[in-house]
């Protein structure tokens, strides 16, 4: 054999052209469902800026109320396309609260958010790891290092308090270790708080619309539990300094 031959040459003469081929078009193959999905994830963003007015909480809610009894699976397919192409999530919650009650409005924002933020977890997890790691830069770092250091402790405070912006959190943390299923649940739960104070605020607001007078304390009551949300991280990070 000649040592000086090529390493492209050995693989046409020993014949292994196919398998090289087959590893190449196996790369093709696993990029496109990444490249497909990192498309339609822009087409929809821009879709999403350029139609921006249908997302108004007024244009939310008369599309909505026009579907009679189909209107909660509707609005819980919204608000999961809005977590998806990082609409601000924030309107549908009080969307929620005026067409559906304080309740029911927080259980279909609930559906809404947590549908979408799975679907997002799962496209980060599975097809669009490079997509996700590029823009989330040093935040993407914390969140891993977070994780792996507070498991579910961690992803609750994620979700309890706005440490991250939801939308891209969910992608970030598709690229970390964490489980599925405790993603989902700590998802669900602990998103209770901040869904509930944004429905509550969306149902007062309505009852004082309405000639509620009694309403205006509701209104109270929603904005001091979303101020407490707020003041949170602050209120943990001392502490926590005051314990070490």
């Amino acid at each position: 054999m000649n040592h000086s031959q090529h390493p492209v040459e050995s693989v046409v003469r020993t014949g292994n052209v196919p398998a090289a081929r087959t590893v190449r078009a196996s790369g093709v193959g696993a990029m496109l469902p990444r490249m497909v999905l990192v498309l339609l994830l822009g087409a929809g963003i821009v879709w999403l800026l350029l139609h921006r007015a249908w997302f108004e909480p007024a244009a939310i809610r008369s599309m909505v109320e026009a579907w009679g009894l189909w209107a909660p699976a509707l609005f819980v397919l919204l608000d999961a396309l809005t977590t998806i192409f990082f609409l601000p999530g924030w309107v549908f919650g009080l969307v929620a609260g005026v067409l559906f009650g304080a309740w029911w409005g927080t259980l279909w924002s609930l559906s809404g958010a947590t549908l979408g933020a799975t679907l997002a977890f799962l496209a980060a997890r599975y097809l669009a790891s490079g997509w996700v790691a590029r823009h989330s830069r040093g935040g993407l770092e914390r969140l891993i290092t977070g994780v792996e250091s507070g498991g579910w402790r961690f992803m609750a405070l994620v979700r309890l308090v706005p440490l991250f912006p939801f939308n891209l959190s969910n992608y970030a943390l598709g690229l970390t270790r964490i489980n599925l299923v405790p993603y989902v649940l700590a998802t669900l739960v602990f998103q209770i708080p901040g869904t509930l104070a944004y429905a509550y605020l969306g149902y007062a607001g309505r009852e004082l619309a309405a000639g509620d007078r009694h309403a205006i304390y509701m209104v109270l009551y929603g904005i001091s539990a979303l101020v407490i949300l707020l003041v949170l991280p602050t209120l943990m990070h001392r502490w926590r300094q005051t314990r070490s």
